[in-house]
């Protein structure tokens, strides 16, 4: 009996070794390259990045792993060899570490961390200095991407790639990262089903966000700041909106936020200030706007003939310089119960809603739109007596673009 339990307590611990080797940590070695260490792991493995700087490039990992470390653990591509990572595998994981200075090329999407055709993948707390593209996700689903931060180096768009670059995923979330002088902050294309949550995208060439050709997608409570435009959506429908902030995009051609061919979304609850133009929609429909503070920029809105059935209700329209402007003396979309700051009218029965509509386009934002030397007129008595003609007798201006319900305070 002694020897039949000797030999099960033999079997156990034998189980025991085996499962501990399973997640035994390899520590890198100063005599061999992290792609050898990570050829000679199995899989479920953790590859530790003991601190220092490692010159590597084209390390591929193709089994299931996590490589973690601190953040003085770097990895440095010495600009040149290509994409300095990529993952060919399900189920890997990279954390904490810092990887720089990938190749660049007018050619080839090189990329710091590259993602090919795998699911459950995480990227977290990851720096990546002087990036090229940033992290690239390439038919890719249900993986995060979360909490890193992106510093690039872009001087030129023919020279510069994206922070975060999705292209043919779905489920991917995408969370509390910082990306800062891409060409994109973040690019969205051919993507569904994803969330971009709680990011900050600034001073990036381009745009902060730019999506195209993907539906079912949110982005929620991200901040797109002094970018050479806030964000670009485009051909794609059903977006949700909410809880962002657009502000401090200055430029001849730059807005807080365009939307081009996009339909059955909603845009709400985003604070779009200092903007050249809050927002922008050409060739869009069945929209609803509303709860938005939309506020100090050049023009709020400019909404063009191609769009319509939008709707703007509920919003607070603060001091800009032009309230709407559009290219057609026509209107196919609703304005009504928002808060103007240059509204004038009257309230005689007290119920918080203006008596007299208004008329949120002026004769002078149709002028500069045709003769853009004409803004420096823009505070003088002349154009003040101009617009009010038109309001009393309207001839240029659409007539049926009107907020027949304007609201006398802000909304909180």
């Amino acid at each position: 009996m002694t020897g039949i339990i000797f030999k099960i307590l033999i079997v156990i611990l034998a189980l025991q070794t085996a499962l501990f080797a399973k997640t035994l940590n390899y520590t890198m070695k100063s005599n061999r390259t992290i792609q050898q260490s990570i050829d000679a792991l199995d899989k479920n493995d953790t590859l530790v990045l003991s601190d220092g700087i490692y010159y590597e490039s084209l390390i591929n990992i193709s089994k299931q792993l996590i490589i973690t470390g601190s953040s003085k653990a770097i990895i440095d591509g010495n600009n040149k060899g290509g994409t300095i990572i990529t993952i060919s595998s399900d189920n890997v994981a990279i954390a904490g570490i810092t990887i720089r200075n990938v190749m660049k090329s007018a050619f080839r999407d090189f990329a710091s961390i590259k993602l090919n055709k795998v699911s459950n993948c995480r990227i977290e707390n990851v720096t990546l200095i002087n990036a090229f593209f940033g992290i690239y996700l390439s038919e890719c689903s249900y993986s995060n991407i979360i909490g890193n931060k992106i510093f690039g180096n872009s001087r030129v768009e023919s020279m510069s790639g994206n922070g975060i670059h999705l292209w043919h995923c779905k489920g991917i979330n995408i969370f509390n990262n910082y990306i800062e002088n891409q060409r994109d902050g973040i690019y969205f294309e051919f993507v569904s089903n994803s969330w971009i949550t709680n990011n900050e995208s600034a001073k990036n060439l381009r745009y902060g966000l730019h999506f195209m050709f993907s539906d079912n997608c949110s982005y929620n409570n991200n901040k797109f700041h002094s970018n050479g435009a806030g964000v670009a959506v485009m051909y794609t429908r059903n977006v949700n909106m909410q809880h962002n902030l657009f502000y401090n995009n200055w430029g001849p051609a730059s807005y807080g936020l365009l939307l081009k061919d996009i339909r059955d979304s909603k845009i709400q609850h985003n604070t779009f200030k200092n903007n050249t133009t809050g927002i922008y929609a050409e060739g869009s429909r069945n929209i609803m706007v509303s709860d938005n503070f939309i506020g100090m920029n050049g023009w709020a809105v400019k909404i063009l003939a191609s769009s319509v059935n939008i709707t703007f209700t509920r919003n607070n329209f603060v001091s800009n310089s032009f309230n709407v402007a559009t290219n057609s003396s026509q209107n196919s979309n609703t304005f009504i119960r928002n808060y103007w700051s240059d509204y004038s009218g009257y309230d005689l029965d007290k119920n918080g809603i203006g008596d007299v509509p208004y008329h949120p386009v002026r004769l002078f934002s149709y002028l500069v739109s045709r003769n853009e030397q004409s803004i420096f007129l823009l505070h003088s008595f002349f154009i003040d007596l101009l617009d009010l003609a038109e309001k009393v007798f309207p001839s240029i201006t659409p007539v049926a673009l009107i907020d027949k319900e304007p609201l006398m305070k802000q909304i909180k």
